[in-house]
């Protein structure tokens, strides 16, 4: 659990930038930047990252930029790109006309990595991948030079203007930083900062062979664009004095700063792009855009909305080491966004007839009701009643328990925002004994809003009207993992750990027919079964699908962060 001490700390990024630049000010404004590589979508992870990065932009009033890492060919698409910037749109974090390419400053970073080359600070090795990672050496054990690191200056400009020329194959060579292959910090012992991709570019084509990493290119790019503090996880921080040593030793004045944050995990969540493309392409959930899954897509689909989702990341704070978050929180968030603005309507998932025997056969009456009982601005609408309804099936008990203060023979109930009913007769199935129908008398003088303060009921319950009912289908959603545990990168039989029944899809449920004017992703609340909302993906002009958000239950107590 996170104690106050941490949780006070949660803004440890805004007072430790601001405490750097008042002892060592950067001569340019803030500028701070998101570096997604276009290899697959956004997720809750992603736009935690992008709100600290956006945040401290806003707090010290400088410039955000979006740019894409994209000097990976075999992964990479023009999809993702307009999938990211859609969904950066959506959530609030718009970069505007700040949005950037990694790959068009190819050209700089080939001349930054000549530089070194000439400076004697790079070399072309013709190491196999494996052998590198032999020769890297191990935690406890110091690495071991290459053969070619001591190749002249003038034969590896040489081999490295070949290499561009695409007269080798891939793997066959690459460029490693010379720096110290003894050094206890492996990301120093001379990494590879270039190699061999024969693919085509997204975006540039066949105009390139050879390809940058990462730890070379981001510190460079950042260079290029003025980055002020580049803020990324945890996990770059063994990366950090190599991307200070790229920065020094290509002579930028007045440098980027990396700074990191602790990256956010939740419980029961996957969020490793691996784990979620073999969910995609396993065909264990319904693309990236699943409800089940943490995809920015995803939890659109699903109705979380964009203030939802950066409550949830404001209410969190700053995160100085990797914790672990209680999705319940999250949930959370969307409840308390939701419950003012929602229409609260009726809806029967598992329908039992009911007749009210006493009522006029052919009459209808339209009755009033209130669309939110915490928000009078949301108004009223008016809900057909009639001789025939329906009501949930669990709503009814033959022979009740203690404490069932729903619908029982020769007991009472109030329908919502109509009448008392007493159920009379249970109808039936002469084969299988199952409950087909109950037969109901009414009293006319319990209408609500009459002011009637007669005697009174334990239990209100929801109904639609039998002629007047709307046929959906309801999906509802559960945790997608059966342990709460992350699984782990190395797990082999994780997909084992699928709840089988993360989804259950309900065919013909009923509701009032209010439902028919919904609009894609509107969202409303089912009384008594959660917040739903419209499945853009699904929804026709014939048929409605309906996604469950969260249930009403609200399960998250203040404080349930989880620190690894």
């Amino acid at each position: 659990m996170v104690n106050e001490k941490e949780h006070q700390a949660e803004n440890f990024i805004f007072r430790l930038i601001r405490e750097e630049l008042e002892q060592n000010p950067i001569g340019r404004e803030m500028c701070t930047r998101f570096p997604p590589e276009p290899n697959g979508y956004l997720h809750i992870g992603s736009a935690y990252a992008i709100n600290t990065n956006f945040t401290v932009a806003q707090n010290f009033n400088g410039m955000f930029n979006l740019r894409f890492d994209d000097t990976n060919p075999l992964k990479e698409d023009i999809e993702y790109v307009n999938a990211i910037i859609e969904d950066m749109k959506w959530l609030g974090y718009d970069p505007g006309d700040h949005i950037y390419f990694g790959s068009d400053y190819s050209e700089e970073i080939y001349k930054a990595a000549i530089t070194m080359i000439r400076r004697g600070k790079a070399y072309v090795c013709d190491l196999t991948p494996n052998q590198v990672s032999e020769y890297r050496g191990t935690l406890t054990e110091p690495g071991r030079n290459s053969p070619y690191r001591d190749r002249t200056v003038e034969e590896n400009l040489e081999v490295f203007a070949k290499m561009k020329n695409g007269d080798f194959p891939a793997g066959s060579k690459v460029v490693r930083a010379k720096i110290d292959m003894s050094s206890p910090n492996i990301n120093l012992r001379d990494p590879v900062i270039y190699r061999i991709i024969h693919a085509e570019h997204y975006r540039t084509g066949k105009d390139w062979c050879i390809y940058p990493m990462y730890d070379f290119a981001h510190p460079i790019q950042d260079a290029i664009e003025g980055i002020t503090y580049s803020l990324c996880s945890n996990e770059f921080k063994d990366h950090r004095p190599l991307y200070e040593w790229v920065l020094k030793e290509l002579d930028y004045p007045d440098p980027p700063r990396q700074r990191e944050f602790g990256r956010l995990n939740l419980t029961g969540v996957v969020t490793s792009k691996r784990f979620l493309r073999s969910l995609v392409n396993g065909g264990f959930v319904d693309g990236w855009d699943d409800p089940r899954l943490p995809t920015i897509r995803g939890l659109r689909r699903r109705g979380f909305t964009p203030e939802s989702i950066r409550s949830f990341i404001e209410t969190i704070g700053s995160i100085r080491t990797e914790s672990i978050v209680d999705i319940s929180l999250l949930d959370h968030c969307l409840r308390q966004d939701l419950k003012e603005k929602t229409v609260s309507i009726m809806a029967v998932l598992h329908p039992l007839k009911v007749v009210i025997t006493n009522y006029p056969q052919d009459d209808m009456e339209l009755l009033t009701i209130e669309n939110n009982s915490e928000n009078e601005a949301l108004g009223h609408r008016e809900v057909p009643f009639s001789k025939t309804i329906y009501i949930e099936r669990d709503d009814f008990m033959e022979q009740p328990s203690k404490g069932f203060h729903r619908l029982s023979p020769n007991a009472e109930v109030r329908l919502k925002g109509a009448y008392f009913i007493r159920c009379e007769e249970v109808v039936k199935d002469r084969e299988t004994d199952e409950i087909k129908e109950l037969r109901c008398t009414y009293d006319p003088l319990t209408k609500s809003g009459t002011g009637f303060t007669g005697r009174k009921v334990k239990g209100t319950i929801h109904w639609v009207s039998a002629e007047h009912a709307v046929k959906v289908d309801v999906h509802l959603y559960e945790k997608l993992l059966l342990d709460q545990d992350i699984p782990k990168e190395d797990s082999e039989d994780w997909t084992d750990k699928i709840n089988p029944d993360s989804l259950i899809t309900i065919k013909n449920a009923l509701m009032e027919p209010f439902i028919e004017n919904a609009l894609p992703e509107q969202k409303f609340q089912f009384f008594r079964h959660g917040y739903f909302c419209l499945d853009k993906k699904y929804c026709s002009g014939d048929r409605l699908v309906f996604n469950r958000i969260v249930p009403l239950k609200d399960t998250w107590k203040k404080g349930m962060h989880s620190k690894s």
